[in-house]
């Protein structure tokens, strides 16, 4: 038997059963010790491996049924977006079967959607993300999922019609309106849906400007009243080399008349100022429509998608 400081390599970097760590020489007793920690029920660690968003959903395969299967938005942080809560752990079986266990969430329905040995397929997760998730989150989401290729909206709309009866087709119906393949961020798709939701016209997304034979791609668009947006993540200030290109390419800009903003992900914490001062810049540039509204349209973004036929159409589209 090994002691509790010598860990067999096996069990060193993933999670594991106490049958896994039998095969390896260690006892439930050692399990109990100092060296390893407890995930689930039957589930453990080694005390020094740092657990991964791959290594949690490992560890709820082992010790959920053979048939539960991953959904959700935890499906679509498996595929690489890091949006939304990694906890609970989002998982389904087609059968009523009941766990409390802290960490997991396991849905039940009377069928399962189209799946692997693991996981749902991305538009099934999508679907059953729409019924619990707000119109915000839905967006950036499922804007992510488009452009990764990932789902599609013809697929999206074909699944949530056909099963009709499962929890979030009708959201998901709702959504696909305002779902932007093009959006590159969620900052763009938070950016896009706000101005959207607000009453202002739908901008054109990663738009492709020559300018003195050189192309640049711009965030968001209104070009019909000389307006661009750009969304500065973090590594427009932390890459000095993306901070030069930037002062490059607004020097392009100005060079035609366009007038551009930049927002921050801290400026987006105040998402009514930005909206407003986007407004203005669009009347600047002669837009004659409305100003923005902050009203019940807007606050909608925030809530739960309606279970409602059609959404409002969306301007510009």
């Amino acid at each position: 038997m090994p002691s509790r400081h010598v860990v067999p390599a096996p069990l060193a970097h993933r999670p594991f059963t106490p049958e896994e760590a039998a095969a390896h020489g260690v006892t439930r007793h050692v399990l109990r010790g100092a060296s390893y920690r407890r995930l689930f029920p039957r589930v453990w660690v080694h005390v020094d491996h740092v657990m991964t968003t791959g290594d949690w959903i490992l560890a709820a395969h082992l010790t959920l049924p053979r048939d539960a299967r991953l959904t959700g938005i935890t499906r679509v942080q498996q595929l690489g977006l890091d949006h939304g809560s990694q906890f609970p752990l989002h998982f389904v079986v087609a059968r009523d079967h009941h766990i409390a266990t802290d960490g997991i969430m396991l849905h039940r329905t009377d069928r399962m959607p189209f799946a692997d040995d693991l996981s749902v397929v991305p538009t099934a997760a999508f679907i059953a993300y729409c019924s619990e998730a707000t119109v915000l989150d839905a967006i950036i989401v499922g804007d992510w999922l488009l452009r990764e290729d990932h789902i599609t909206l013809p697929g999206l709309l074909e699944l949530a019609r056909h099963d009709h009866w499962r929890h979030g087709s009708a959201q998901a119906v709702w959504i696909a309106p305002y779902l932007d393949a093009r959006s590159a961020s969620p900052g763009e798709s938070e950016l896009r849906a706000s101005a959207v939701f607000a009453g202002l016209p739908a901008p054109e997304l990663n738009v492709p400007l020559t300018i003195r034979g050189r192309t640049v791609i711009v965030d968001l668009a209104w070009l019909l009243w000389k307006v661009i947006v750009e969304y500065e993540g973090a590594h427009h200030q932390a890459d000095r080399r993306q901070y030069l290109h930037d002062i490059d390419r607004y020097g392009l800009l100005r060079v035609i008349g366009l007038d551009y903003l930049q927002v921050t992900k801290e400026q987006m914490r105040n998402i009514i100022a930005v909206i407003t001062k986007l407004h203005a810049a669009l009347v600047a540039g002669g837009y004659p429509g409305p100003a923005p509204q902050f009203g019940r349209h807007f606050r909608r973004l925030y809530g739960r998608i309606p279970a409602a036929p059609t959404p409002r159409a969306v301007h510009g589209r």
